[in-house]
């Protein structure tokens, strides 16, 4: 955080408020439409920041360009009675959100980009704001979909994997934060960084796409 200009630090703070909220709110949506109340019965139906953001989470988003919210509770039990792939599509939904607002922040930068030209958006305090907000939402989403607990892409792959194929998962389930500490910190520091290769080249791919740059 130390090395961010103060716009730059503008642009995450806002985004992460806006990214985070979005995405929590997404899931708990998800969760009541397929007939599980309990977020509802949380507070956590709203779009209200407050309810949401996780305070070491946002300050790792702010920092490092990745972070997390309060993960919204849900009953997994009701959502599977309603549709088997009820939980896998409330967790989708948190990522999905922020790729609509990537492909949102992406849309208003080419509009102006059309109105103004690349060079003279891309100096703007708005216009680094929509690079940044394009960056950090399709960051987030990626980050999100990586196949380890408790990020959503974990239940993601358990929908998808057959049964033998999901004991595995389970097993290895208990041990997910530290999977994902190794790979964010310690592998980095060996000279490997599988995080940087995994979320680094997707997330450029896209924003780029999205920037049209």
């Amino acid at each position: 955080m130390l090395n961010l200009s103060t716009p730059e630090l503008i642009s995450r703070l806002v985004t992460l408020v806006i990214a985070l909220t979005l995405h929590e709110y997404a899931h708990a949506r998800a969760a009541v439409f397929f007939g599980d109340d309990t977020p509802r019965l949380a507070g956590r139906l709203t779009l209200n920041p407050l309810r949401h953001l996780d305070p070491l989470g946002s300050l790792m988003l702010v920092v490092a360009g990745f972070g997390w919210a309060r993960p919204v509770p849900i009953n997994p039990e009701q959502l599977r009675q309603r549709s088997p792939s009820a939980l896998m599509l409330v967790s989708l939904a948190g990522p999905l959100s922020n790729m609509l607002l990537a492909g949102l922040g992406g849309l208003v930068f080419l509009l102006l980009k059309l109105y103004a030209g690349t060079s003279l958006v891309r100096d703007t305090f708005f216009g680094k704001f929509l690079i940044s907000f394009v960056l950090l939402n399709v960051t987030l989403c990626i980050f999100n979909l990586l196949p380890v607990a408790p990020l959503d892409g974990e239940k993601v792959l358990e929908y998808l994997l057959p049964e033998p194929a999901r004991k595995v998962l389970y097993a290895i389930r208990p041990y997910g934060m530290f999977i994902l500490l190794a790979l964010v910190f310690v592998l980095p520091m060996m000279g490997m960084d599988v995080f940087g290769t995994l979320i680094y080249a997707p997330v450029m791919a896209i924003s780029r796409f999205l920037l049209g740059l």
